[in-house]
């Protein structure tokens, strides 16, 4: 199973000497890959809860990078790790703008891009970029074809329900042919089964294992009733740990406990055949360093298993 570790791109430590030293950091003791989330509010009041723990929103996204900004910052800082975003909200650009940012991203860092996509939880952020909230699947259906129109390169033109664009020829071409990998997040029937159809993997979110691999199950029974090997999907697991002192009841996992414990998680999900596994440690309280110093517990303890 690979291991990534997210960019600290929330938060007091998202700066340039903290993508530095987590970017190089990382690819020193063994970790295959970064990746970083996506935020443009941070609203006291938010109009949804948060999809997690108590239903608040951490405050460390009240300080918050852009996502493509800070991987091709990384991507300067680095050459072998690969670079992804947990989730990427495709739906704020407009479709061309946001082909032209990934080619452009996984051109500049050789070929080493894992594009994830999502559509977010608070319809706060869609009304601030001027988006409709309803209606998201269809617009990322949409968004998709224009990316793969784009990514195949020469001439091309669509006429959508949502997105016009002319007659154009693209020049510009990603390192990854014919594209980079699409990962989606979702969990809804509609969901999974449009990661089945078109995309190349998943990226769920920690939950019990004996859930994830259910949820699994079902996305490759999708992909066989629509025609495709589903040994071509993997899945990238996102763990945000709420670390403790002492070991909590196993139950609580992974929703918290000590390093350990999640040491022990992620060597479960290896064993039950979760491809990649990354872990977001910046909702801790401890300073970089210190959670640099778990970064690399993390991995030795896994790699030991």
């Amino acid at each position: 199973m690979r291991l990534g570790l997210a960019l600290p791109t929330f938060g007091t430590d998202a700066h340039p000497d903290g993508v530095i030293e987590v970017s190089r950091t990382a690819e020193e003791l063994g970790y295959d890959s970064l990746w970083t989330g996506d935020r443009v509010l941070a609203p006291r009041s938010p109009s949804a809860p948060y999809p997690s723990g108590d239903g608040v929103m951490p405050r460390a996204y009240e300080n918050h990078l852009d996502p493509l900004t800070s991987l091709a910052f990384a991507a300067a800082h680095t050459s072998r790790v690969r670079l992804g975003t947990s989730t990427l909200n495709g739906l704020w650009l407009p479709p061309l703008m946001l082909a032209r940012a990934l080619t452009s991203l996984d051109l500049l860092a050789r070929g080493r891009l894992d594009v994830g996509l999502g559509l977010g939880w608070m319809p706060d952020e869609y009304e601030a970029v001027g988006v409709p909230w309803q209606g998201r699947g269809a617009r990322l259906d949409e968004t998709l074809d224009v990316l793969d129109a784009y990514w195949a390169g020469g001439e091309f033109a669509h006429a959508g329900p949502l997105f016009t664009v002319p007659r154009t020829v693209v020049g510009l071409k990603p390192s990854q042919r014919p594209r980079p990998p699409v990962l989606l997040a979702a969990f809804t029937p509609a969901g999974l089964r449009r990661i089945a159809r078109r995309a190349d993997g998943w990226l769920p979110v920690a939950m019990p294992l004996e859930n994830l691999m259910q949820l699994w199950s079902s996305l490759l029974e999708e992909a066989r009733k629509a025609g495709r090997d589903p040994a071509e999907l993997r899945m990238a697991l996102r763990v945000n740990p709420h670390l403790t002192e002492a070991p909590t009841d196993p139950q609580q996992l992974p929703r918290s406990g000590t390093l350990t414990q999640y040491v022990d998680y992620a060597r479960r999900a290896a064993e039950a055949g979760v491809h990649e596994l990354f872990v977001d440690l910046g909702q801790s309280p401890a300073t970089l360093q210190e959670r640099l110093d778990m970064a690399g517990r993390f991995i030795e303890g896994v790699r030991a298993g």
